[in-house]
């Protein structure tokens, strides 16, 4: 249960506090809602449309309808289209899809670093070139 600051900070920030905050233990409760007012609310790195659809991408390949649903509607106050959330949660699958299979084909992680790197060098380099020829 949240401490009567918490509470009144909550109520300010959404109108409510949300029942499931209700079922956070203590000490964690309280800086629970830090953690999520900081990350979702606060100026960090990230644009709020940028968090949502980073939100969307996790909760979708965590299988989470709570997060889902809360990041989808996140990400539509963020005016993110629906064809760009359709995007994002095939972009999760997509990566979740791979992992799997470099996971369980315990692919070198070495191999893969240096690859990757070689790859991105090729990339930067293709770049440059059609930078030149416009």
């Amino acid at each position: 249960m949240v401490s009567t600051q918490t509470r009144h900070e909550i109520e300010m920030s959404l109108g409510q506090v949300p029942s499931w905050m209700e079922s956070l233990a203590e000490p964690a409760s309280d800086h629970s809602w830090g953690i999520f007012r900081d990350l979702s609310f606060g100026e960090t790195e990230l644009s709020p449309r940028e968090k949502a659809l980073v939100g969307v991408g996790v909760a979708a390949t965590t299988k989470c309808p709570y997060c889902v649903h809360f990041h989808k509607e996140e990400a539509r106050l963020a005016e993110v289209t629906e064809d760009e959330l359709e995007e994002v949660v095939t972009l999760a699958g997509s990566t979740q899809y791979f992992s799997t299979v470099l996971h369980g084909n315990e692919v070198n992680l070495d191999d893969f670093v240096t690859e990757t790197t070689e790859i991105v060098e090729f990339l930067k380099e293709q770049d440059a070139t059609a930078a030149g020829a416009d």
